[in-house]
């Protein structure tokens, strides 16, 4: 168990966190309800005076990590203060408690040992904000891995520990890593001590590759010095392992085989930019955590209007293919009914078509045969012939007939009223003279009169 000490006044130690070649970590309590975390730096300062150059670094590193507070970041963790520990004269810095996993123990049982393409895009995302925001006040972290990166239980977001390492002057830095750093994450120029913005860069990209593939790029079997030396020319000089290829290895037994197939689906523009996070040489990575954070949104928006238009065109594919299927229905469906129906050789249709032809014409001409012999006109010469016998014969009659010489006689005048009505020509009874008259004095309504004019009327015509 690690010693327990008083860190400085008002800061109660409560045990310690972690421990390691670059310091050690203790869980402390200010004055009342408060939780903070300690970082406790191994190299002691033996004098807080410009003669000692390990305080004179720190003050500078410390003045640059108050400059990551004067903006709050969700994805950065808090500085509360610095100092001297009372015990030990060792440099510290007080930050705020994040409770919560860090990613090595999300890596490991009961967890799965990836994550998902969602979740790691989640944490890409954030982590390059954390970066671009300490990158733009000039902080460079040097220490970026997996124990350093935790989650947040209470915001649920990814937040960006311990900055011990860019409170450290170069040699100091030098030696920390060759003997306690975390190689795994080390850029190939942190073996000569150097630390710069894109070597945040290529750590980030570590941990993405091992978020993705289930491992580091290039793991550390034990923690001898012959193996860490491996691993650092690793970095220097092999190849970067199939990051894919590792991800299928590590695929949980519990997630189904459609959940298998989607979650091998790691996009294109994620892959490339770890691959160019993973750069041997620095000037080739992205300079920046700035430029990193600008790398990542415009993918993501090229990436979301892709999405956009596979999904068009996965509708539109999928429509395709239900009208196509309708079609080989329709299509199947005629081919039935033809083979139900009776089949008639064509001679044989040819042959019916004519006989039917000739029903119909045969019909048509009976009846037009009819209408004729009903309706033809009676033959001009014997029309003509009985004509003038008719009136042969009653031209003759009408000669012998001899007219009656007209004897006026003395007729009584009739009283005024029944002159009168002669006058109107209107019969009376006992009117003899009426009688007597010519048929062209009196002009009786009698029906002799219209039988004489119709056959007066048949005789003018011709």
């Amino acid at each position: 168990m690690a010693r327990i000490f008083t860190i400085t006044e008002g800061l109660e130690n409560m045990g310690a966190l972690r421990t390691g070649g670059q310091g050690s970590v203790y869980k402390a309590r200010r004055t009342g309800p408060i939780i903070t975390a300690v970082k406790i730096l191994p190299t002691p300062i033996y004098a807080e005076s410009e003669d000692d150059s390990n305080y004179i670094n720190f003050q500078n590193e410390v003045a640059k990590l108050r400059k990551v507070n004067e903006k709050p970041n969700p994805n950065v963790v808090k500085i509360l203060s610095s100092g001297i520990t009372e015990s030990g004269s060792l440099p510290f810095i007080e930050m705020e408690f994040i409770e919560g996993p860090d990613l090595a123990e999300l890596l490991r049982p009961p967890h799965n040992t990836i994550f998902t393409i969602k979740e790691t895009i989640k944490l890409a995302d954030q982590l390059a904000c954390a970066l671009s925001h300490c990158h733009k006040v000039g902080v460079k972290h040097g220490d970026i891995k997996s124990n350093n990166v935790k989650f947040n239980v209470h915001s649920g977001n990814y937040v960006l520990l311990d900055f011990g390492l860019s409170v450290m002057s170069d040699e100091q830095r030098r030696s920390s890593l060759r003997h306690a750093g975390a190689v795994e994450f080390m850029a190939p120029e942190q073996n000569e001590g150097k630390m710069l913005f894109e070597t945040d860069i290529y750590s980030y990209g570590v941990v993405l590759f091992e978020l993705l593939a289930g491992q580091v790029p290039f793991p550390l079997k034990d923690n001898g010095e012959t193996s860490r030396n491996s691993v650092m020319i690793a970095h220097m000089e092999a190849k970067v392992p199939d990051l894919l290829a590792l991800r299928k290895q590590h695929l949980p037994e519990s997630w189904s085989i459609e959940q298998k197939e989607h979650q091998m689906r790691v996009p294109g523009w994620l892959l490339n930019m770890i691959a160019i996070c993973l750069e041997k040489t620095p000037e080739k990575r992205y300079s920046n955590g700035m430029e990193l954070q600008e790398a990542i949104v415009i993918n993501s928006i090229i990436a979301s209007r892709h999405e956009q238009e596979d999904d068009i065109i996965t509708v539109l594919k999928t429509e395709n293919e239900r009208l196509q299927a309708q079609i080989l229905k329709y299509q199947y469906e005629a081919k039935d009914i033809k083979r139900s129906s009776v089949t008639v050789l064509k001679p044989v249709f040819i042959a019916l078509i004519l006989l039917l032809i000739s029903a119909v014409s045969f019909a048509g001409y009976t009846i037009i045969e009819k209408k004729f012999k009903l309706f033809t006109p009676v033959k001009d010469s014997i029309s003509k012939s009985r004509i003038k016998d008719t009136i042969s014969k009653s031209a003759t009659a009408a000669l012998k007939i001899k007219p009656t010489p007209f004897k006026p006689k003395k007729v009584t005048p009739p009283d005024t009223a029944a002159a009168k009505s002669n006058d109107l020509g209107i019969n009376f009874p006992g009117d003899d003279s009426v009688k007597t008259a010519t048929p062209a004095a009196s002009k009786p309504l009698h029906p002799v009169r219209k039988k004489h004019k119709k056959k007066k009327k048949f005789l003018g015509i011709f």
